[in-house]
């Protein structure tokens, strides 16, 4: 198939002589065609670069903000970790506590099984550079939730510790551990020679001499719960502390507490006097727990 053919005619000035070139009709086409392409895509790779211009800036501050979050990220990371060690820290001594004041048991034992540290993913330096964010965040999560975990552990043996602590406040505050007066023990707890009768009798307490008047103290916190006389005691003074415990005043010469007052521990609660059967201005003082008498020198700690 013969292709139609155009005839291009040269005339020069310096000559008469013209040129005549015959080329295909779709040859001129086809260069018109090969130069509006070239000329589009120049355009394209102008409006790019033009593009690409405006938004560098954009790019390189989104680049800092980004590498800014991978630190920020592994930072995070550490931080989570060393609180993770501080906690267990706290645990281990928390047990040791517990171990001092007998609150130790296998349940326990169970509940102690440590942090351990986080995930190994958080403690790599430059791991937040390889690893993407999605598998950093993710590990994250799972630490955070331990450390919730830990806390909610910590909170329930620091309740049961801080109620077990206040019980033992209020025990040894209403544990009686002081003398009641001061003077010089002049009878002691258990058998002995009565003055009166000559024989051998029990004696409940202990007599400690002193002046008439002198002032009686409570030996621990407690409400009074009885103000009376009693043959051969003469004026009498209860107390109960709880826990089973009373304590019993006897020969005083004056109350200075009613019945169902509350008192505290060294608060003047009577006077010294020689009421009932006595020889002469003593405290008669006795300890009782759960209905029996014991020795009241085992409760004085001075």
């Amino acid at each position: 198939m013969a292709f139609k053919k155009t005839t291009i005619l040269l005339v020069p000035d310096a000559t008469n002589r013209v040129k005549r070139f015959r080329i295909p009709s779709f040859l001129p086409v086809f260069f018109v065609a090969i130069l509006v392409s070239c000329a589009a895509f120049l355009v394209f790779i102008i409006r790019d670069y033009h593009s690409m211009k405006i938004h560098l800036p954009q790019l390189v501050r989104l680049e800092m903000e980004n590498e800014l979050q991978k630190r920020q990220l592994d930072h995070m990371a550490k931080r989570i970790d060393q609180t993770t060690q501080k906690l267990y820290e706290l645990r281990k001594f928390d047990r040791k506590l517990r171990i001092m004041v007998n609150l130790e048991t296998s349940e326990d034992e169970k509940e102690f099984q440590g942090v351990g540290g986080s995930d190994p993913i958080l403690l790599l330096p430059h791991n937040a550079m390889v690893k993407t964010h999605k598998d950093l965040v993710r590990s994250m999560h799972s630490a955070i939730d331990n450390l919730d975990r830990e806390i909610e552990l910590c909170e329930k043996d620091k309740t049961e510790l801080h109620k077990f602590l206040e019980n033992q406040k209020i025990l040894l505050a209403s544990t009686p551990s002081i003398w009641p007066t001061k003077g010089w023990l002049s009878s002691r707890f258990g058998y002995r020679i009565s003055p009166f009768t000559g024989k051998k009798e029990f004696h409940r307490g202990i007599d400690i001499a002193t002046r008439m008047g002198a002032p009686i103290v409570a030996p621990a916190d407690g409400i009074v719960s009885k103000v009376y006389r009693e043959r051969g005691y003469g004026k009498v003074v209860s107390i109960s502390h709880g826990y089973g415990v009373v304590t019993k005043y006897a020969h005083l010469k004056k109350s200075l507490v009613k019945t169902g007052q509350y008192v505290k521990r060294g608060e003047t609660i009577a006077l010294v006097g020689n009421s009932g059967r006595s020889t002469g201005p003593h405290l008669h003082y006795e300890v009782h727990l759960n209905r029996i008498a014991v020795d009241p020198q085992r409760y004085i700690l001075n």
